[in-house]
């Protein structure tokens, strides 16, 4: 046991005497962060509604008008007919409403003229602002229709209808889809960082012996399977604390509630991070050289985590990718992370979890079986 302590902690001082294995080790922050910029906004500045107000002599035309302006999330701007296609197509405005000239007389005479909305937005935009006029116009000509032409009954129901109060309860809901997608994205790059530092970590077994520091070892009483174990221990320790460090950072410094537990998504992270551990011994298994091994992880993990979704989210790519895509650990651990976002139990996701450590035991098989097999003094025996 002291042997392989005293290995780990000669693993960690070596490893973390370069400045590039430092900034590998702090990378999952960097990726919360470009997480947070990609997706962390929330709310939004409103709509910005032109009016070209034709109608303003005739109260209804004018009262459209105040309507529109009243509505929650938008901002009006009164303007002219010419000015208002310029500023929408230079996105000074997102859409603009035409009231035109006899627009009242026209309501009131059960004949009412169409409003001219305007935005090179499309529906997205003028769906909202549409739907509150047209309830609100389909009031004032329900009253033309009670009126039956008679312009005194309209003014005097019309009047009553403006000044009428109403009880409205309104509740406003919390978007937490800005906070979904920044855990999805920053578990991404977290994932993505701790294969590479996994495959990183195990490195060292072939650097030492291309500087022959590991043959110098194994003449001492350490042993070979010593020497793999405390490089698994150090490899699983600093996986451990990215873990540890991204999680603290999202929820302490960001304030970003991922919607999962915290012990249910370390849970899931660590399990994940035996498979990683694996694939990183199984790549070094495969490999003559350090540059062998360097080649094979870009080879590996770079499209792998591509095609699971760590870089960008599944929902924007093909069937066909995604069907390549469930093949993959990744795929697996963010799946669950996902089902436990949409209100999944832990216990629920045994599947996952199953397949996560069969992708672990399989790639730590494969390499164990490689390693046994090989009698090459360059690589492990």
């Amino acid at each position: 046991m002291k042997t392989i302590l005293w290995l780990m902690a000669n693993t960690l001082r070596t490893s973390f005497r370069s400045r590039a294995n430092i900034i590998l080790f702090l990378l999952p922050v960097a990726g919360v962060l470009l997480s947070s910029v990609m997706y962390g906004q929330t709310g939004s500045p409103g709509l910005r509604i032109g009016i070209v107000q034709s109608d303003g002599a005739d109260a209804v035309g004018r009262d459209t008008a105040a309507f529109v302006a009243k509505l929650e999330g938008i901002k009006v701007t009164d303007t002219s007919d010419a000015d208002l296609r310029d500023k929408i197509a230079s996105g000074k405005l997102d859409a603009g409403i035409v009231i035109p000239q006899g627009f009242g007389e026209a309501l009131k005479a059960g004949k009412p003229m169409e409003l001219e909305l305007l935005s090179v937005k499309g529906a997205q935009v003028t769906a909202y602002v549409q739907a509150m006029l047209d309830g609100y116009l389909n009031n004032i000509a329900s009253i033309a229709s009670r009126a039956g032409g008679d312009e005194a009954k309209f003014d005097r129901i019309y009047s009553d209808y403006t000044q009428g109060e109403f009880a409205v309860g309104r509740e406003q809901l919390k978007d937490e889809s800005n906070v979904k997608d920044t855990t999805y994205q920053s578990l991404g790059f977290l994932i993505a960082f701790m294969m590479f530092s996994s495959v990183n970590m195990t490195e060292m077994i072939l650097r030492e012996k291309e500087n022959r520091t590991f043959l110098r070892l194994l003449s001492s009483p350490v042993t070979a399977r010593s020497y793999v174990i405390a490089n698994v221990a150090v490899n699983f320790t600093v996986m451990l604390v990215q873990i540890a460090m991204t999680l603290f950072f999202m929820k302490t410094v960001l304030h970003v509630d991922s919607g999962v537990p915290t012990g249910e998504l370390a849970a899931l992270l660590i399990l994940f991070s035996l498979a990683a551990i694996g694939l990183s011994l199984l790549i070094v298994s495969l490999s003559k050289s350090k540059a062998q091994a360097g080649a094979l992880q870009n080879l590996i993990i770079t499209p792998t985590c591509l095609l699971a979704g760590c870089y960008f989210p599944m929902d924007i790519m093909p069937d066909t990718v995604r069907k390549i895509g469930s093949f993959l650990p990744q795929h697996w651990l963010l799946d669950a992370v996902n089902r436990l976002q949409h209100g999944d139990s832990f216990g629920s996701l045994y599947m996952n979890l199953l397949i996560l450590a069969a992708f672990a035991a399989a790639f730590a098989a494969i390499a164990i079986f490689r390693f046994s097999r090989n009698n090459d003094t360059r690589t492990f025996v």
